[in-house]
């Protein structure tokens, strides 16, 4: 069984996905980042893949981007870091990038070197639904590899049962339409569609990201869904601080009530 799907079958609620960009703060620290947040509790990892032009990312993750793109990281490297990662970590990985560097790799290529070096899904937040269906998800099966989509609160029903019925794996509920970024609180527009959701009764579980960074923000996400991603708030952390333990210790300190 796919570990995303593995994982919630046998947990249900508070689950706590962390993004973070690879090869930053350091060119060699990916694999070294990924072992920690398994060792602190975390139940699954978005790597996400610079770009440079990451349409949905807020201004913290854009500039971890680049800093990545400055240090050499690329999609090539990036595999290279993750081989022999597997025996060392249980947890599903995820990859997160942008089209554009998939299909310079090649997509098949992509997702014969995801199964190779351990990744189990992929999130393409620029990747149109159509194309999704037509070209993509044949690939990504014969591979075993989950693609994540992403719903937003201007997301109609129709189209999110449709997205629920043609994937697998997880929903990933945008929290705004807006990019990514911390928050202090979710306003009554974003708990009136976290509920609309909810009440959809979906056949897959959602995860809600974008701007989960303290005790209320979270809990608002795991009262409405199966859990968070926390992305722009750890990423800033690991800048701060430039070690992946200490990033994480403070992380979990902000998000106690």
């Amino acid at each position: 069984m796919n570990r995303i799907n593995q994982l919630f079958a046998t947990k249900r609620e508070k689950i706590l996905s962390i993004y973070f960009c690879a090869g930053h703060p350091t060119l060699e620290g990916t694999a070294d980042t990924i072992r920690t947040l398994e060792q602190k509790g975390v139940d699954m990892i978005e790597v996400g893949i610079p770009f440079s032009d990451p349409m949905a990312d807020g201004p913290v993750i854009q500039d971890a981007a680049t800093k990545a793109l400055r240090n050499g990281m690329s999609l090539k490297k990036l595999f290279s870091q993750l081989e022999g990662i597997r025996p060392e970590v249980k947890m599903p990985l995820i990859l997160m990038g942008y089209l554009n560097p998939i299909m310079q790799f090649g997509f098949d290529a992509f997702c014969q070197r995801c199964v190779e070096v351990g990744i189990d899904g992929v999130i393409i937040p620029d990747l149109p639904f159509k194309d999704y269906l037509e070209e993509y998800k044949p690939i990504a099966d014969k591979y075993d590899i989950r693609i994540i989509m992403l719903i937003t609160p201007e997301t109609s029903d129709e189209r999110i049962r449709f997205i629920d019925e043609h994937t697998d794996g997880f929903i990933y509920m945008v929290s705004s339409a807006a990019t990514t970024g911390a928050q202090k609180e979710f306003g009554d527009q974003k708990q009136a569609y976290f509920s609309r959701i909810k009440a959809m009764n979906l056949k897959h579980p959602c995860m809600i990201g974008f701007g989960i960074s303290n005790y209320q923000t979270l809990y608002t996400a795991q009262q409405n869904a199966a859990g968070a991603i926390i992305g722009s708030k750890f990423v800033n952390l690991l800048e701060e601080t430039q070690n992946a333990a200490q990033a994480m210790d403070k992380l979990q300190d902000a998000l106690k009530p």
